[in-house]
């Protein structure tokens, strides 16, 4: 010990002790920055990857209306802040991309895959913004009350969508579409994101456990007998007033033709 001592004190010990210390620093930041390190820090994890693959996409596909950098254009609007609900919803259900302007309204088979869908809705979320995507435990209808769902159904949606959901018309040439072909995720984010006329309902006016109510009743008159016969569509009063006019008109009709007939024959 007293050797290291006598040593320390030595006058060349303070040069060397610069030089040494500086080798260390270079060993740590080459093991740092070495080949394997800069190859885990260059190389892209799924989710940025899925980020490009959802940005060339969104170029290819979607830029023409939307803008290149989904800023908006005279034809479609900013997609900066709408989020990846809104646009697995409209991609889902074959609304996007548009064909003509408006017909976004109609609902068709989807182009893009699900995993494409997925891909652009998460570069859409990674402009900043926007509800995500619910997940299916999230729309789940189990241990849903079916009639809080109806209740909350003829409150806030029955006006467009017909108690049933079989869709109506609106103003201005515009319609809600009848619910009968949309999932439960589609439902959910319909609610979230408020595509065309429809309004937002955050979870401030109804809670996620009040949508899942309202999932699990229009995914249960899917399955419900019509007990009055001939379900005309389940449209309402108008299409049972027209079938009602037109078929007793038809039998007033037909019986004063039976009337004129048989006193012919009797003459």
């Amino acid at each position: 010990m007293s050797w290291i001592t006598a040593r320390r004190r030595h006058r060349v010990a303070g040069y060397a002790v610069v030089p040494l210390g500086l080798a260390a620093i270079g060993v740590m930041y080459a093991t740092l920055t070495g080949p394997g390190s800069q190859a885990a820090a260059s190389a892209p994890g799924p989710a940025q990857q899925g980020i490009a693959q959802g940005r060339y996409l969104f170029v290819q596909s979607c830029s023409s209306c939307h803008g290149i950098d989904a800023q908006g254009t005279s034809q479609a609007p900013s997609l900066v802040g709408a989020g990846a609900a809104a646009v697995d919803f409209q991609m889902s259900t074959g609304r996007m991309p548009g064909k003509e302007q408006g017909a976004e309204m109609e609902r068709k088979p989807p182009v893009f895959s699900p995993q494409q869908i997925f891909q652009i809705a998460s570069y859409v979320a990674s402009l900043g913004g926007g509800p995500a995507v619910p997940t299916a435990a999230q729309a789940s209808t189990s241990g849903a009350n079916v009639g809080l769902g109806q209740q909350l159904f003829a409150e806030n949606c029955a006006a467009c969508h017909n108690i049933v959901g079989a869709g109506g018309a609106l103003t201005y040439g515009k319609y809600a579409p009848a619910l009968q072909a949309s999932t439960p995720v589609q439902i959910y984010e319909a609610m979230q994101t408020g595509p065309e006329a429809m309004p937002v309902f955050g979870d401030g006016a109804i809670t996620p456990s009040e949508k899942r109510d309202v999932i699990a009743y229009v995914t249960g008159t899917r399955a419900e007998p019509n007990p009055g016969g001939l379900s005309l569509g389940r449209v309402g009063p108008v299409t049972e007033g027209l079938v009602a006019w037109i078929g007793g008109l038809g039998l007033l009709v037909a019986a004063a033709l039976w009337i004129t007939a048989k006193r012919r024959e009797e003459s």
